[in-house]
Protein backbone atom coordinates (compact mmCIF):
# COMPACT_ATOMS: atom_id res chain seq x y z
CA UNK A 1 0.00 0.00 0.00
CA UNK A 2 1.40 3.40 -0.63
CA UNK A 3 1.44 6.54 1.50
CA UNK A 4 -1.98 7.88 0.09
CA UNK A 5 -3.75 5.35 2.17
CA UNK A 6 -4.78 6.47 5.22
CA UNK A 7 -4.65 3.02 7.20
CA UNK A 8 -0.93 3.04 6.39
CA UNK A 9 -0.72 7.10 7.55
CA UNK A 10 -2.50 6.19 10.58
CA UNK A 11 -0.66 3.22 11.13
CA UNK A 12 3.03 5.23 11.05
CA UNK A 13 1.43 8.00 13.04
CA UNK A 14 0.67 5.67 15.75
CA UNK A 15 3.81 4.33 16.08
CA UNK A 16 5.34 7.88 16.14
CA UNK A 17 3.21 8.85 18.70
CA UNK A 18 4.21 5.60 20.79
CA UNK A 19 8.00 6.12 20.50
CA UNK A 20 7.34 10.19 21.58
CA UNK A 21 5.56 8.85 24.29
CA UNK A 22 8.42 6.61 25.42
CA UNK A 23 10.79 8.89 24.92
CA UNK A 24 8.45 11.93 27.12
CA UNK A 25 8.43 9.08 30.20
CA UNK A 26 11.93 7.70 29.47
CA UNK A 27 14.02 11.34 29.49
CA UNK A 28 12.77 13.23 33.00
CA UNK A 29 13.52 10.19 34.71
CA UNK A 30 16.60 9.87 32.69
CA UNK A 31 18.13 14.22 32.58
CA UNK A 32 16.90 13.65 36.23
CA UNK A 33 19.25 11.23 37.50
CA UNK A 34 16.38 8.52 38.49
CA UNK A 35 17.81 6.13 35.89
CA UNK A 36 21.60 6.78 37.14
CA UNK A 37 20.58 4.44 40.45
CA UNK A 38 20.45 1.54 38.62
CA UNK A 39 23.15 -0.69 37.81
CA UNK A 40 23.44 -1.35 34.30
CA UNK A 41 24.37 -4.88 35.47
CA UNK A 42 21.56 -5.19 37.51
CA UNK A 43 18.34 -6.75 37.09
CA UNK A 44 16.41 -3.51 38.39
CA UNK A 45 17.96 -1.34 34.77
CA UNK A 46 15.76 -4.39 32.34
CA UNK A 47 12.68 -3.87 34.91
CA UNK A 48 12.76 -0.35 34.33
CA UNK A 49 13.17 -0.69 30.70
CA UNK A 50 10.37 -3.18 29.88
CA UNK A 51 8.58 -0.91 31.83
CA UNK A 52 8.73 2.02 29.72
CA UNK A 53 8.48 -0.07 26.58
CA UNK A 54 5.24 -1.85 28.22
CA UNK A 55 4.00 1.80 28.49
CA UNK A 56 4.74 2.91 24.73
CA UNK A 57 3.04 -1.00 23.52
CA UNK A 58 -0.10 0.38 25.69
CA UNK A 59 -0.12 3.70 24.47
CA UNK A 60 0.12 2.54 20.87
CA UNK A 61 -2.40 -0.06 21.46
CA UNK A 62 -4.78 2.27 23.06
CA UNK A 63 -4.06 4.55 20.13
CA UNK A 64 -5.07 1.82 17.73
CA UNK A 65 -8.45 0.68 19.43
CA UNK A 66 -9.57 4.17 18.84
CA UNK A 67 -8.82 4.46 15.72
CA UNK A 68 -10.90 1.45 14.82
CA UNK A 69 -13.98 2.69 17.06
CA UNK A 70 -13.90 5.97 15.11
CA UNK A 71 -14.00 3.99 12.11
CA UNK A 72 -17.62 2.50 13.24
CA UNK A 73 -15.78 -1.14 13.72
CA UNK A 74 -15.59 -2.45 17.88
CA UNK A 75 -17.00 -0.77 20.60
CA UNK A 76 -13.96 0.68 22.33
CA UNK A 77 -13.42 -2.21 25.14
CA UNK A 78 -13.68 -4.76 22.51
CA UNK A 79 -11.40 -3.17 20.35
CA UNK A 80 -8.52 -2.31 23.21
CA UNK A 81 -8.99 -6.27 23.82
CA UNK A 82 -8.37 -7.19 20.40
CA UNK A 83 -5.12 -5.10 20.37
CA UNK A 84 -3.83 -6.51 23.54
CA UNK A 85 -4.13 -9.67 22.68
CA UNK A 86 -2.21 -9.61 19.21
CA UNK A 87 0.46 -7.25 21.20
CA UNK A 88 0.88 -9.95 22.93
CA UNK A 89 1.34 -12.45 20.60
CA UNK A 90 3.96 -10.54 18.78
CA UNK A 91 5.65 -8.86 22.48
CA UNK A 92 6.53 -11.97 23.64
CA UNK A 93 8.34 -13.35 20.54
CA UNK A 94 9.92 -10.39 20.61
CA UNK A 95 10.71 -10.41 24.52
CA UNK A 96 11.55 -14.08 23.89
CA UNK A 97 13.56 -13.09 20.81
CA UNK A 98 15.35 -10.40 22.72
CA UNK A 99 16.84 -13.00 26.11
CA UNK A 100 18.04 -15.31 23.02
CA UNK A 101 20.08 -12.92 21.43
CA UNK A 102 21.58 -11.50 24.84
CA UNK A 103 22.51 -14.94 26.01
CA UNK A 104 23.87 -16.02 22.30
CA UNK A 105 25.94 -13.28 21.63
CA UNK A 106 28.72 -14.01 23.53
CA UNK A 107 29.14 -17.13 22.04
CA UNK A 108 28.18 -16.72 18.36
CA UNK A 109 28.84 -12.85 18.46
CA UNK A 110 27.01 -11.10 16.20
CA UNK A 111 25.80 -13.99 13.84
CA UNK A 112 23.14 -13.75 16.62
CA UNK A 113 21.34 -11.34 15.23
CA UNK A 114 20.66 -12.38 11.76
CA UNK A 115 19.90 -16.13 13.57
CA UNK A 116 17.52 -14.98 15.88
CA UNK A 117 15.85 -11.96 13.94
CA UNK A 118 15.16 -13.50 11.20
CA UNK A 119 12.15 -15.53 12.17
CA UNK A 120 10.86 -12.71 14.63
CA UNK A 121 10.49 -10.56 11.09
CA UNK A 122 8.27 -13.37 9.74
CA UNK A 123 6.18 -13.08 12.58
CA UNK A 124 5.85 -9.49 12.28
CA UNK A 125 4.66 -10.07 8.61
CA UNK A 126 2.06 -12.57 9.53
CA UNK A 127 0.61 -10.51 12.45
CA UNK A 128 0.50 -7.31 9.95
CA UNK A 129 -1.78 -9.65 7.44
CA UNK A 130 -3.55 -10.77 10.52
CA UNK A 131 -4.55 -7.25 11.85
CA UNK A 132 -4.36 -6.08 8.09
CA UNK A 133 -7.94 -8.72 7.79
CA UNK A 134 -9.23 -7.36 10.94
CA UNK A 135 -8.81 -4.16 9.42
CA UNK A 136 -10.76 -4.98 6.80
CA UNK A 137 -13.07 -6.84 8.50
CA UNK A 138 -14.28 -3.94 10.41
CA UNK A 139 -14.76 -1.87 7.39
CA UNK A 140 -16.96 -3.84 5.53
CA UNK A 141 -19.37 -4.39 9.22
CA UNK A 142 -19.28 -0.33 9.09
CA UNK A 143 -20.06 -0.14 5.28
CA UNK A 144 -22.95 -2.51 5.58
CA UNK A 145 -24.61 -1.59 8.60
CA UNK A 146 -24.13 2.30 6.64
CA UNK A 147 -26.05 1.10 3.67
CA UNK A 148 -29.58 0.27 4.72
CA UNK A 149 -29.08 3.88 6.33
CA UNK A 150 -27.36 5.71 3.08
CA UNK A 151 -30.16 3.80 0.74
CA UNK A 152 -32.75 4.97 3.16
CA UNK A 153 -34.06 1.95 4.17
CA UNK A 154 -33.56 2.68 8.11
CA UNK A 155 -33.41 5.79 10.22
CA UNK A 156 -29.94 7.45 10.72
CA UNK A 157 -28.35 5.85 13.45
CA UNK A 158 -30.52 2.41 14.02
CA UNK A 159 -27.99 0.28 13.69
CA UNK A 160 -25.99 1.47 16.29
CA UNK A 161 -28.49 2.34 18.39
CA UNK A 162 -29.68 -1.34 18.82
CA UNK A 163 -25.90 -2.04 18.79
CA UNK A 164 -25.26 -0.25 21.75
CA UNK A 165 -28.39 -1.66 22.89
CA UNK A 166 -27.57 -5.26 22.36
CA UNK A 167 -24.39 -5.07 24.07
CA UNK A 168 -25.73 -3.81 27.04
CA UNK A 169 -27.87 -6.52 27.21
CA UNK A 170 -25.36 -8.93 26.69
CA UNK A 171 -23.19 -7.55 29.39
CA UNK A 172 -26.09 -7.57 31.96
CA UNK A 173 -26.83 -11.59 30.99
CA UNK A 174 -23.07 -12.39 31.14
CA UNK A 175 -21.47 -12.59 27.60
CA UNK A 176 -17.80 -12.68 27.56
CA UNK A 177 -15.86 -9.82 25.46
CA UNK A 178 -15.64 -12.78 22.43
CA UNK A 179 -19.37 -13.02 22.51
CA UNK A 180 -19.48 -9.04 22.86
CA UNK A 181 -17.34 -8.58 20.04
CA UNK A 182 -19.91 -11.35 17.46
CA UNK A 183 -23.38 -9.88 19.46
CA UNK A 184 -21.62 -6.46 18.21
CA UNK A 185 -20.86 -7.07 14.71
CA UNK A 186 -24.67 -8.94 13.86
CA UNK A 187 -26.46 -6.10 15.58
CA UNK A 188 -24.75 -3.84 13.29
CA UNK A 189 -25.53 -5.79 10.56
CA UNK A 190 -28.69 -7.08 11.60
CA UNK A 191 -31.21 -4.62 8.54
CA UNK A 192 -28.84 -6.00 5.89
CA UNK A 193 -31.75 -8.19 4.48
CA UNK A 194 -33.89 -4.96 4.02
CA UNK A 195 -31.81 -3.94 0.92
CA UNK A 196 -34.04 -6.88 -1.12
CA UNK A 197 -37.35 -4.72 -0.38
CA UNK A 198 -38.55 -3.49 -3.29
CA UNK A 199 -40.02 -0.75 -1.29
CA UNK A 200 -38.54 0.11 2.46
CA UNK A 201 -40.50 -0.36 5.40
CA UNK A 202 -41.36 2.93 7.31
CA UNK A 203 -39.17 3.67 9.34
CA UNK A 204 -37.06 1.15 8.76
CA UNK A 205 -39.17 -0.74 11.79
CA UNK A 206 -39.07 -4.49 10.75
CA UNK A 207 -40.45 -5.55 14.49
CA UNK A 208 -43.51 -3.95 13.17
CA UNK A 209 -43.52 -6.60 10.43
CA UNK A 210 -45.64 -10.11 10.04
CA UNK A 211 -43.21 -12.91 11.71
CA UNK A 212 -42.55 -14.55 7.74
CA UNK A 213 -41.39 -11.16 6.62
CA UNK A 214 -39.16 -10.56 9.33
CA UNK A 215 -37.51 -14.25 8.90
CA UNK A 216 -37.07 -14.00 5.30
CA UNK A 217 -35.54 -10.88 6.00
CA UNK A 218 -33.07 -12.10 8.26
CA UNK A 219 -32.56 -14.80 5.63
CA UNK A 220 -31.44 -12.83 3.06
CA UNK A 221 -28.97 -10.25 5.41
CA UNK A 222 -27.52 -13.63 6.76
CA UNK A 223 -26.85 -14.72 3.01
CA UNK A 224 -24.94 -11.58 2.51
CA UNK A 225 -22.89 -11.29 5.36
CA UNK A 226 -21.96 -14.80 4.89
CA UNK A 227 -19.72 -13.90 2.00
CA UNK A 228 -18.56 -11.12 3.59
CA UNK A 229 -15.54 -12.88 5.55
CA UNK A 230 -16.93 -11.90 8.97
CA UNK A 231 -17.24 -14.88 11.61
CA UNK A 232 -19.80 -17.16 10.48
CA UNK A 233 -21.33 -17.15 13.91
CA UNK A 234 -22.46 -13.80 12.65
CA UNK A 235 -24.36 -14.84 9.83
CA UNK A 236 -25.81 -17.45 12.06
CA UNK A 237 -27.13 -14.74 14.72
CA UNK A 238 -28.95 -12.60 11.88
CA UNK A 239 -30.40 -15.62 10.55
CA UNK A 240 -31.86 -16.50 12.82
CA UNK A 241 -33.28 -13.40 15.10
CA UNK A 242 -36.87 -13.65 13.77
CA UNK A 243 -37.32 -16.45 14.79
CA UNK A 244 -40.01 -17.30 17.84
CA UNK A 245 -37.86 -18.08 20.94
CA UNK A 246 -38.84 -21.62 21.23
CA UNK A 247 -37.96 -22.60 17.66
CA UNK A 248 -35.78 -24.98 17.34
CA UNK A 249 -34.36 -25.96 13.60
CA UNK A 250 -32.87 -29.46 12.75
CA UNK A 251 -29.24 -29.28 12.38
CA UNK A 252 -29.13 -25.53 14.09
CA UNK A 253 -30.54 -26.12 17.42
CA UNK A 254 -32.03 -23.51 19.07
CA UNK A 255 -32.23 -19.86 18.54
CA UNK A 256 -29.02 -18.30 19.70
CA UNK A 257 -29.06 -15.58 22.53
CA UNK A 258 -27.42 -13.35 20.45
CA UNK A 259 -30.20 -13.50 18.15
CA UNK A 260 -32.71 -13.05 20.78
CA UNK A 261 -30.72 -9.82 22.11
CA UNK A 262 -30.93 -8.56 18.65
CA UNK A 263 -34.54 -9.11 18.07
CA UNK A 264 -35.51 -7.20 21.82
CA UNK A 265 -33.23 -4.12 20.91
CA UNK A 266 -33.95 -4.01 17.14
CA UNK A 267 -37.74 -4.07 18.45
CA UNK A 268 -36.82 -1.37 21.29
CA UNK A 269 -35.82 1.12 18.98
CA UNK A 270 -38.31 0.82 16.49
CA UNK A 271 -41.21 0.95 19.13
CA UNK A 272 -39.51 4.34 20.36
CA UNK A 273 -38.79 5.98 17.08
CA UNK A 274 -42.48 5.06 16.54
CA UNK A 275 -43.42 6.62 19.66
CA UNK A 276 -41.80 9.66 18.21
CA UNK A 277 -43.00 9.93 14.87
CA UNK A 278 -46.56 10.21 17.37
CA UNK A 279 -44.74 13.12 19.41
CA UNK A 280 -44.32 10.82 22.49
CA UNK A 281 -42.38 12.01 24.70
CA UNK A 282 -38.96 10.20 25.44
CA UNK A 283 -40.06 8.72 29.05
CA UNK A 284 -43.52 7.48 27.98
CA UNK A 285 -42.22 6.26 24.96
CA UNK A 286 -39.77 4.01 26.87
CA UNK A 287 -42.53 2.96 28.94
CA UNK A 288 -44.44 1.81 26.01
CA UNK A 289 -41.89 0.18 24.38
CA UNK A 290 -40.80 -1.70 27.40
CA UNK A 291 -44.31 -2.87 27.99
CA UNK A 292 -45.08 -3.83 24.26
CA UNK A 293 -42.45 -6.11 24.39
CA UNK A 294 -43.52 -7.14 28.24
CA UNK A 295 -47.17 -8.20 26.06
CA UNK A 296 -44.87 -10.44 24.01
CA UNK A 297 -42.41 -11.79 26.98
CA UNK A 298 -41.96 -15.44 26.63
CA UNK A 299 -43.40 -15.84 22.99
CA UNK A 300 -42.33 -13.57 20.71
CA UNK A 301 -39.27 -11.90 22.86
CA UNK A 302 -37.05 -13.64 25.79
CA UNK A 303 -38.17 -13.56 28.88
CA UNK A 304 -34.72 -12.77 30.19
CA UNK A 305 -33.86 -10.26 27.64
CA UNK A 306 -36.71 -8.51 28.44
CA UNK A 307 -36.10 -8.67 32.01
CA UNK A 308 -32.36 -7.64 31.59
CA UNK A 309 -34.03 -4.35 29.26
CA UNK A 310 -36.22 -3.41 32.07
CA UNK A 311 -33.00 -3.39 34.23
CA UNK A 312 -30.39 -1.58 32.28
CA UNK A 313 -32.94 1.42 32.07
CA UNK A 314 -35.45 0.27 28.39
Amino acid sequence: PSWADPARRDGAARRVLAVGFAAAVFQPLYNGGTVDRFSPDGPAYGVFLTAVAALAALCDATLAALLRRSGGGLRFPAALEDELRSLFGIGSAIVATGMLVSLAAGEVGLWALPLFCTPLLLAQVSFRRAAAVRATTGQTIASLARATELAGYTPHGHARRVADTACALGRELGLGTRELALLEYAALMHDVGQLSLVEPVPDGATALLPCAEQQRIARLGSEVISRTGVPRQVAEQVARLADPVTATVPGEGPVPLASRIIRVANAHDDLLTAARGRGVGEAVGRLEALEALRLGRGRVYDARVVDALARVGG
